[in-house]
């Protein structure tokens, strides 16, 4: 296994305008998305923190983590997602438009009625899965959740704590899908997956619009704070719903002026990264078990509506080994005195990781110029979980689990 950081400039990167569209992400589409969200009774916006000290340590201009581990309650963002598409779902079968539709109403004796019972189904490594069964269970609905091969216990119990059946399966995780959607199709249960495939990419873009809210929130938090956007931009990516999300949304606000992306993958996990690299056009697909610590990342196939997001606007891909993940964990759980604490999970780490090596080591002078990184930049990074299998947060933050010795 390699333990070294691998980093790619995307010599497919065109203009706005030349690269496919952004419409979807647009601040209409996301305003729709926000203003749904905000019907619910437990939203709020997630926090923005300041790491002024580390940003001066590091030697940049600002560090923003958008912590979304305050998000619902469920220590994660992607109850965003799930709670949306299933939304514009109900909306549909119902014939109606979503802004007619607040949670009050959906949650309604009436409109349970209409709709009957139905069931929706995911495949999930648990923050997504528990966001599906979370909004089912509020809907009076009823989810299914399977897991891939190597899927925590404790996020499993999580998952069924919110009256969805679920179980961890013997497959990856792009296996597990297709099995899914197989399922799915026999039982006639409602699929509800980031992921997108021919015939089924409706779902999956309501999904990615309802991550927006992050966004936005985002913006407005460094609206307050004096900072007009984000000079750069670290995400996080799996299938890269998330990270097209992102990318679309600010591409479509800021057009030629948009933040400089960087898209960071787990090196079991690299799709995106090997597609950038092939530098055709064309998604790459990478197999095996993906045996990450980074289990929100372990997906080896791209979502083809972020991968065209991210190819025409992204500025860099890299490829991140788990240490990166864990350096970044310890560095937001262990400020700088005056900066505040952030609880990350594997996940929702390895941007700040990834961020503090790329600063501090001279080794990747060449990436740090590429992106013009210096004392004007004003980084945002996602914290996209909290400690979600908090054994696992104990063994790194505590108990010193991969160390950071690669380079």
């Amino acid at each position: 296994m390699n333990d070294r950081i691998q980093w790619t400039k995307n010599s497919m990167l065109k203009k706005y305008g030349t690269g496919v569209p952004t419409e979807l992400f647009n601040k209409q589409a996301i305003d729709k998305a926000i203003n749904f969200h905000m019907t619910f009774p437990d939203y709020q916006p997630t926090p923005l923190r300041q790491l002024s000290k580390l940003a001066n340590n590091l030697g940049v201009g600002g560090i923003y983590v958008k912590d979304e581990s305050y998000r619902f309650g469920l220590n994660a963002f992607k109850a965003l997602g799930g709670s949306y598409a299933i939304g514009r779902y109900l909306a549909q079968r119902l014939n109606k438009d979503i802004n007619e539709l607040p949670f009050e109403v959906l949650t309604s004796p009436e409109v349970k009625k209409q709709l009957g019972d139905i069931t929706f189904a995911t495949t999930t490594d648990g923050n997504h899965g528990r966001g599906i069964a979370w909004t089912a269970r509020q809907l009076r609905q009823k989810s299914v959740v399977y897991m891939p091969k190597g899927s925590s216990q404790y996020r499993l119990e999580r998952i069924r704590s919110e009256g969805a059946f679920a179980e961890i399966t013997d497959m990856n995780y792009d296996d597990a899908v297709r099995m899914t959607a197989e399922e799915a199709e026999k039982h006639g249960w409602v699929v509800v997956q980031d992921t997108a495939w021919e015939g089924y990419e409706e779902i999956p873009t309501w999904i990615m619009q309802g991550y927006g809210t992050m966004s936005a929130e985002s913006l407005d938090q460094l609206n307050t704070l004096g900072v007009e956007k984000p000079t750069h931009i670290f995400v996080q990516a799996g299938v890269g719903a998330l990270a097209g999300s992102v990318q679309g949304y600010f591409a479509s606000l800021f057009k030629e002026n948009r933040p400089k992306t960087v898209i960071v993958e787990a090196d079991q996990a690299d799709c995106l990264y090997k597609s950038a690299l092939a530098a055709d056009g064309n998604p790459r697909v990478v197999g095996g078990e993906m045996a990450t610590v980074m289990a929100g990342l372990a997906c080896g196939e791209p979502n083809p509506i972020g991968w065209n997001i991210l190819r025409d606007y992204s500025d860099m891909f890299v490829s991140s080994p788990d240490w990166v993940a864990a350096k970044g964990m310890r560095v937001l759980a262990n400020p700088l005195l005056g900066d505040p604490k952030v609880i990350s999970g594997e996940s929702g780490a390895v941007t700040t990781g990834l961020l503090s090596v790329l600063m501090i080591d001279d080794s990747f002078k060449e990436a740090r110029e590429a992106l013009q990184l210096d004392e004007k930049s004003h980084v945002l990074v996602f914290n996209t979980e909290g400690n979600t299998d908090p054994y696992k947060y104990r063994s790194i933050v505590w108990d010193g689990e991969l160390p950071s010795g690669g380079r």
